[in-house]
Parts: structure tokens; C-alpha cells; sequence
């Protein structure tokens, strides 16, 4: 959708006029204050050192699975500020970033990993309800629409291949007019609705949901705390931190895209920016002009590709298409706005929805997502099996990290358990090479999926060779 977006001329910038460069989902009033910085010694069971869903649903689960483990919880800054704080608010139940990725690269487990998935969805919104975190919870599920008529034959050859190998539940092929009729887009032709695989939500609501349980359950949370070095300390671990530190039996690390506490994890992971706009409320003509009705998220098929969704006052988030790799994977708070961006995603809004024209932006923010080469989660330990770590999500972290957490725990319990024996958990990917291999890599990677999306699908040899060694970019 995006080269006639660029035809009509500059009329849509006047709507980014009033946009503020902050995440609006951070900017809810509901937003709680810190906790204290941790000064002078601590010691715990278990500590975990990440405030964002990675570990605040591994102190959560902690507790639950023994309430008289001591647990201890470490955020550098404010517990949901970083990814976990600023995303779509997409909360699938795909562990593998989406059934083909799965399929191409566990066969054998897909069906365990998607019956995973599901259960881990499942005990999403059960925990949403126990503990009453609110959150704007809505399993509307999303559904995948094709902007061009070789995606939309590509989607229904995909269906068709799920029906195939009994991996269709839940999921229904819609032509244009049926897509149509759940959302009217000119650009849409076709669609996959997965009914019950996702659930939107107030990604911000959630982080900040998930430590107030933390702390009704006797977790002891420490904010403006980053942890600086790791270190065995006896049968266990110590963690210094910048006014104090901790020691542990055990520890669980759920710093994502962030240097991680155990260097040779680094070159696993990269920090990919992504960018996204949302819109001031709809009025009900301009929601009824769109349909949405079934509020479902909402995702295209290119390469380069958009997730759109509704928000609970009915604006519109829309986000993704450019995926910014910074050189020398550096994660720096410039990089958080992106102005070009902004225009390209406010020039391909308008693309898709022209009966909102006038309509304006009220925010417009950026951040770094943790990519991993098969872009999906990889775990390990480290340190005797004393430090478990979960990380590269690649932008399918709300649901997925709540499992990651349980893999976490289930590492350091030292038990084989359903989710330690998969493969997915026993293997790592690929990790990126050093720069400037990196950087070059990944450009190649970026201007071969452009050009993709521009030539019917078609991927080049670059695309083939790195599909046959399992690696990539996801944009």
C-alpha cells in the first residue's frame, strides 16, 4: 500500500502536526509511581533482574508455584518503560512468531508448541482475571489481510496447507468481500482471521498490572536499580547494583534487548527499532465509515509489513513497515523518534483507510525490539544452572514471554519438563555475526524484502540463501 500513499501529495503531514514524541500508552494517568531504589544488601531465593513482562511474570509465576520463595525483582528504570511499555498490544499465542515460522523450523513439535501456545494464552487471561489486571483485555483475535493479489493467492494457499495438515482450528479464510465486511480497506483482497489466537490489550496496563501483583504476593521490587555485574558468590550468585546488592540462590534474566548479564548470550540478539502512530479517538462516523465492528488486530502480509489495531477509546494504532537497524546494534534513547518514519506511516494510513482523511495523530513513538536470527525465543543457563536466561522475541513478546518465564523457571528447578525437552528450548539460533558483517547483512536483508514486496513476492538469492541457512530479517 505503500507507493500510492506517496502520490497524494503532502496533505497527510498536517496530520502529524500535533503528534507528541512519547508512547501513548505510558501516558495513562492510571500509571503507578516507582518503587524505591534497592540500597545496601539484600538476599533472596531467587532474584530476577528485568522489568518488563520477561521477568515480572517470572517473579509472578515464582510465587504461585511456592509462595514462600523469596523473591527478589531489579528494573534499571520503571518497571514497563522499555518494550513492554510502547508495543501494539498484540498478545498471541504463537510461540514460534507465527505458524509458518514454526513450521519451517520445528516440524516435528509444531503441534506441541501450538498446544503450548494456546495453554499459555489461556493462562494469560485467566491470570488477567485472578488478579485482576486491568489491562483492556479482548480476545478478538487478528486477522492477516493481503494489500495485493499474490498475497491474497498466497493466503489461500496457506490456508489450504493448514487445512492439510489439521492446523486450521480457529482460523477462517475470507475473500474480499468478507474481509471487507469485518474491515473496509480498498487495499484489502483477502484474509485470514484467526478467531481466538489473540488478544489485544493496554501493553502499559499489563506491565503495571503484573507488579502490583508482584507485590500483593510478597515480591520485593526495586526500581531505578539496574544490575551491574554478575558473579558466583558461594553455592550461589551476587549481583551489584549502584547503592547496593544481592545474593541468590538463583537468578533469572529477563533484560531482552539489553546487554545481558552473561556476555557470551550478547551476540544472540540485536536491537531492531520499530515505529508506530496513534490516532485521536474516532467519532462513531468515522468508526462506522471503517466497520471494525469485531475490533480484531489487524496485520498485512508484505515483507515490510503494518499491525493496526483499536485501542479501548477507539483510536487507531499503527505501527511497524520500517525496521530500523542501528550500526553497531546500539540501543540509544535517540533512536526512539524517527520523523521520516512517522510521514511514511501517516502517508500508508491514509492508503488504507482514505474515508478517515482529516483525521489526526496524538502520538508517535519508536523503540528497540530484541531480534534473534530465528525470531523467535531461545533460552539457556549459565553458571552450574544457577542463571537462566529468555530472550529475542522479535516483537511476539506479550504472550510469549509469560511461557519464557516458565521455561526459566522450569531451567533453574533443574527438572526436564515438557517445555525443556523441546528442541526450541535445547537449541539456540544462529548468532549475528561482528560488525560491519552485521550491519551489511541485515541492509542487504532489508532492501532484498523492498524489493520482494515490490515484484509479486519474488525473493532473490540472497532471500533463498538465507532462508536455506535459517537465518534473516523480520521487518
Amino acid at each position: 500500500m505503500a507507493p500510492s500513499a506517496m502520490s497524494r501529495g503532502n496533505n497527510w503531514t498536517k496530520s502529524l502536526s500535533d503528534a507528541q514524541p512519547v508512547p501513548y500508552w505510558l501516558e495513562d494517568p492510571g500509571k503507578p509511581h516507582p518503587e524505591p531504589a534497592l540500597t545496601g544488601a539484600e538476599t533472596c531465593d531467587l532474584l530476577v533482574v528485568g522489568g518488563g513482562y520477561s521477568g515480572l511474570w517470572t517473579a509472578l509465576i515464582a510465587k504461585e508455584r511456592d509462595p514462600q520463595r523469596d523473591v527478589v525483582l531489579l528494573e534499571g528504570r520503571e518497571v514497563g518503560w522499555a518494550a513492554s511499555g510502547r508495543n501494539g498490544g498484540f498478545c498471541a499465542a504463537s510461540l514460534t512468531h507465527g505458524l509458518p515460522n514454526g513450521l519451517t523450523r520445528w516440524p516435528e513439535e509444531i503441534r506441541k508448541l501450538q498446544e503450548l501456545g494456546a495453554r499459555n494464552l489461556d493462562e494469560i487471561e485467566k491470570a488477567v482475571a485472578r488478579h485482576d489486571l486491568d489491562c483492556d483485555f479482548e480476545r478478538t483475535g487478528e486477522i492477516d489481510v493481503a494489500t495485493e493479489t499474490y498475497q491474497a493467492w498466497e493466503l489461500r494457499d496457506w490456508y489450504e496447507e493448514m487445512e492439510r495438515e489439521g492446523l486450521a482450528e480457529g482460523v477462517e479464510f475470507l475473500d474480499a468481500e468478507a474481509v471487507r465486511e469485518q474491515v473496509d480497506s480498498p487495499t484489502f483482497q483477502a484474509g485470514l482471521w484467526d478467531r481466538r489466537g489473540v488478544a489485544m490489550l493496554h501493553p502499559a496496563k499489563l506491565a503495571w498490572g503484573l507488579k502490583r501483583a508482584c507485590l500483593r504476593l510478597g515480591v520485593r521490587v526495586y526500581e531505578h536499580t539496574p544490575a551491574l555485574t554478575l558473579k558466583t558468590y558461594g553455592a550461589g550468585m551476587a549481583v551489584r547494583t549502584p547503592y547496593g546488592s544481592v545474593r541468590a540462590r538463583k537468578v533469572a534474566l529477563g533484560t531482552n534487548i539489553f546487554p545481558n548479564l552473561v556476555k557470551r548470550v550478547r551476540a544472540y540478539t540485536v536491537p531492531v527499532y520499530d515505529y508506530a502512530l496513534m490516532t485521536e479517538p474516532l467519532s462513531a462516523e468515522q468508526l462506522s465509515s471503517i466497520g471494525w465492528k469485531n475490533r480484531q488486530g489487524l496485520g498485512d502480509s508484505a515483507n515490510q509489513f503494518h499491525y493496526f489495531r483499536l485501542s479501548a477509546d477507539n483510536r487507531i494504532l499503527w505501527g511497524g513497515y520500517d525496521a530500523i537497524y542501528p550500526y553497531g546494534g546500539r540501543v540509544r534513547r535517540e533512536y526512539d523518534d524517527r520523523p521520516e518514519t512517522y510521514a511514511k506511516l501517516a502517508g500508508h494510513f491514509f492508503t488504507c483507510f482514505p474515508q478517515l482523511e482529516g483525521v489526526r495523530f496524538t502520538h508517535a513513538w519508536g523503540g528497540a525490539i530484541d531480534t534473534c536470527s530465528r525470531f523467535s525465543a531461545f533460552f539457556g543457563t549459565a553458571h552450574q544452572g544457577n542463571v537462566a536466561y529468555a530472550a529475542g522475541y522479535t516483537g511476539l513478546g506479550v504472550g510469549a514471554t509469560r511461557f519464557g518465564a516458565d521455561v526459566m523457571l522450569d531451567l533453574l528447578s533443574g527438572e526436564e519438563t515438557e517445555r525443556t525437552s523441546l528442541e526450541m528450548v535445547r537449541k539456540k539460533p544462529l548468532p549475528f555475526p561482528p560488525e560491519p558483517f552485521a550491519w551489511t547483512g541485515i541492509a542487504l536483508t532489508k532492501w532484498s524484502l523492498a524489493r520482494a514486496d515490490a515484484h509479486g513476492g519474488r525473493r532473490n538469492l540472497w532471500l533463498r540463501t538465507m532462508d536455506k541457512l535459517g537465518l534473516g530479517f523480520d521487518s
